[in-house]
Formats: C-alpha cells, structure tokens, sequence
C-alpha cells in the first residue's frame, strides 16, 4: 500500500521521522538519508496507516516519543532497530516501553555552541553582579565600591564534559579561567587543569569559583547538588544550570541562595516545565532573590538551530544503517 509521504521505491530499509516537519526538515532529511533508506514522514499520513508504516521500519527519528508515537503503536514496530532523538537528553524516554533489541541515541552536542554561549553570558552576569545592580538602580540605590568578580584566575568546574562542557571551557579559558572538568571516564584530551569523575567531586568542589551544570539527567546525577554540597562551594560561587532542574535539589538551593547573599546562581532548566509537566511552576520564591537569574530553558534555541540538529541526528542514523560506530548511544541502566 502507497501512501502519500513515503518512499517504496526500493527495498532500502525504513526511516521513520516521528516529529512534525517542514520543507526544509524533509529536504534536510532526505539529502543526508536517501542513498541509504526509504524515509517517511508519520505527521503527513493518516493515523490508521501507522501501525503497518511502523511495522516495517527499522529507523525512528523522534523527538518526543510519548506525544509523537503513542505506546502501543510503539510496541507494534517489531522490526525497528534503532531509535534517534532530536534532543540530546534522554531522561524523558520510558525505556521501559523500548524492547531491548532497540539502540537509542541522543543528539550529543547538537545544541553546544549556543547554551555554552549562555552558560557564558549568565556567568559574566552573575560575577558582574548584574541582576544586584539592577534592582539597586531601580530603587535609586548607586553602588559603586562593592567589588564584582573576576574570571581571571578563577577555577571553573564543569560537571558534564561532552559537547556542552567542552564549548564552555573553549569560552571561558580566553577570560584567564582554569579548568576543572568532571565526566565518566576522568579522562579528557582537552587542555584541562584538571580533569576527574563524579566520585571526585567532593574533594574539589570548595576550590571552584564557578560551577557549570551540563551533565545528563541519569539515576547517578539526580540530586547530585543538594545541601551538603552546597555548603561545601565558597561562599561567592556561582552556580549555572543548563541541564536539567532535578541534577540540584530545589528547596536546598533556595535557602542556600537566601542564606548566602554573595552566592549566585543561574538556572536555565527548571524542576517543574511544560514539556514534562505541562506548565511552569516552582516551590519557592526564587524570583524575590536579588542573587538569582533565570531564563525559560532556552538556552540552545537560536535561529536555525533545529536544522542543524535535524542533520547530525540523520548523520547519526545514516552511521547506523551503514554498520559505522554511532553517537551518543543510551546506557539503560543509566535511566531504569
């Protein structure tokens, strides 16, 4: 059975591409994936053709699964053998609902550049003093012989050393920076001053002047930053978040902040946000402090750059359907 949207034109295999396309999706699509597969768009066909679309594809393209494929259409893709996210986490797939035999991989770096451009901006801001001298000028208050800090020589941890982490360093070292970096091996061949796991952390976070959050939201990593670690930053750090808002516990961080007026933080993902939980919400003041800035999760959304993810996440695929070593592929028991 034809049908509009799809390719069977020849007995390449099946690409399914779940998210919702425009031209340029589907031109970016088809140019990185047509001498490898067969590509069809699921948003462009009928509902009731889905199930037999899916029964024969072995590559998905998704970027939300529970909204794009529902479950039980899902588990009816008995062919399919590697599953390709548009987002580079992967803390909102229920791999519960994946059998086994799937590989799924995040878009590892796609969106790097701009958030290290604003893990960069909220740091200045915040060593600045920006949001503080704000507030004062609208209360008519001008301050100028309280210091603000410098990046020069400072120590910048950044937990999460992938593409997100290493964009950061590549910024922050021009500003006289050293270096601290946390992945999962300890091993880096970036220029680092430092470079260590997790199980590390503790024996340095009071030495970082500033600490940058890119690390996936995983069973390991939930919680990571909560009161007592809190208490063991300098009193003047600045934290920044541009991961996920469960990676630091919510409340400790409020009263860290309220308790801890030099102590600054900039959160751009948040614990409670419309795409898991429907709306934007938080169980605390944060916005009544003078020591906080926040921006809405938008920190890798630039022009042009869902295109640009689109096209490293069909390269990934293309490795796969190839036999060639792919990207950013899911440790499930990272997320059981």
């Amino acid at each position: 059975m034809a049908t509009e949207g799809t390719d069977r034109t020849t007995d390449l295999p099946l690409v399914a591409v779940s998210y919702p396309v425009d031209e340029e999706f589907e031109r970016i699509n088809r140019e990185v994936l047509g001498s490898d597969a067969r590509i069809t768009f699921l948003q462009r066909l009928p509902r009731e053709d889905w199930p037999a679309v899916l029964a024969e594809t072995e590559v998905l393209l998704a970027w939300n699964l529970p909204r794009e494929v529902p479950v039980e259409l899902l588990a009816a893709a008995k062919t399919l053998r590697f599953m390709q996210l548009l987002s580079a986490g992967l803390d909102h797939v229920d791999f519960g609902q994946i059998p086994d035999r799937v590989v799924v991989a995040g878009n590892v770096g796609a969106y790097a550049q701009p958030m290290a451009e604003h893990a960069m901006a909220m740091t200045l801001a915040l060593a600045k003093r920006l949001p503080q001298h704000h507030a004062e000028l609208a209360r008519g208050v001008f301050d100028q012989e309280t210091p603000s800090l410098t990046l020069e020589e400072s120590i910048c941890g950044i937990l999460g050393f992938g593409g997100i982490g290493k964009a950061t360093a590549r910024l922050m070292r021009p500003f006289g920076a050293r270096i601290f970096a946390v992945n999962t091996s300890g091993r880096t061949d970036e220029p680092v001053d430092f470079v260590g796991t997790l199980g590390d952390l503790d024996a340095f976070l009071g030495q970082l002047d500033v600490v940058i959050v890119a690390l996936p939201l995983t069973r390991a990593t939930r919680g990571l930053i909560g009161r007592a670690r809190l208490e063991l930053m300098k009193p003047t750090a600045i934290l920044v978040n541009v991961a996920r808002g469960p990676i630091i516990d919510e409340g400790a961080l409020y009263e860290h902040l309220r308790a801890n007026p030099k102590f600054c933080a900039g959160i751009d993902a948040w614990w409670q946000e419309p795409f898991g939980q429907g709306s934007f919400a938080t169980n605390y003041p944060f916005f009544e402090l003078p020591n906080l800035i926040g921006s809405p999760h938008n920190s890798a959304i630039v022009p042009g750059i869902l295109y640009r993810a689109a096209r490293q996440a069909a390269a990934n695929a293309r490795r796969f359907l190839r036999g060639e070593p792919v990207a950013g592929v899911a440790r499930r028991e990272d997320y059981a």
